[in-house]
């Protein structure tokens, strides 16, 4: 593997995580509005992406997703943008926390190189929860998929963070807890990976597998800080 220079990361559910998981919002949306759920939170990540790539809120993407969804399982649209309306009065983007060993990771990796986030979402949700845990302090530069270039897994955003960074992609390393955005990206882009997952990749092959964030200090482009310097 070629010397690694820079290092971007995924947002949600590799460095960060909400403090209170969006199942348990949509439960509590339902239950204040009084209605049988009409949809799975697993339904909303399976089309987030989709949405993600059209609106410019994250007020709108859930409204029209949720729309489509409540239509989808036989409700009026309407009815599911007033959970989306209610799902958005519980929920709090700055309710978030760096993940178990985060910090660490982060500190290690931004002695040794520059490091750009690389996340899919819309703008303003993305940019509440990185103030909220003060990424800044880590990171130089911040890509949102979906909003600045097309989503993961297209390359465009990956390509834009090395631009911003000026590494080639050959001598970055990208890592993220999805085979298909996150894995599949880096590749389409030439980046190394490592992938926060458990199990066998499937039509994807990882350069580097770990099962926690924190165990990527253990790996060897990071682990001894030979391969990188600031």
């Amino acid at each position: 593997m070629d010397r690694i220079e820079a290092v971007t990361f995924d947002l949600d559910d590799t460095l960060i995580q909400y403090r209170r998981s969006p199942g348990e919002v949509l439960r509590a949306s339902f239950e204040r509005l009084g209605v049988d759920p009409m949809f799975a939170v697993e339904e909303y990540y399976a089309r987030y992406d989709e949405f993600a790539e059209t609106c410019d809120s994250m007020d709108q993407l859930r409204s029209d997703c949720f729309a489509a969804l409540a239509a989808g399982s036989g409700f009026d649209r309407e009815s599911g943008r007033e959970v989306a309306a209610t799902f958005s009065d519980e929920r709090d983007q700055s309710n978030v926390e760096l993940l178990p060993g985060v910090e660490r990771v982060l500190t290690a990796a931004s002695r040794q190189f520059p490091v750009a986030v690389v996340t899919n979402g819309a703008a303003d949700a993305q940019r509440e929860k990185c103030d909220a845990v003060e990424l800044e302090r880590w990171v130089e530069t911040i890509i949102i998929a979906g909003h600045e270039t097309p989503p993961k897994p297209a390359p465009d955003a990956f390509e834009r963070a090395l631009q911003s960074l000026d590494v080639a992609p050959g001598r970055a390393i990208h890592v993220g807890d999805s085979l298909d955005t996150d894995v599949a990206g880096a590749s389409a882009a030439g980046l190394h990976s490592v992938w926060v997952g458990h199990g066998n990749p499937e039509n994807v092959e990882p350069t580097y597998q770990v099962e926690t964030v924190e165990d990527v200090l253990s790996l060897p482009w990071l682990r001894d800080g030979s391969t990188g310097s600031r």
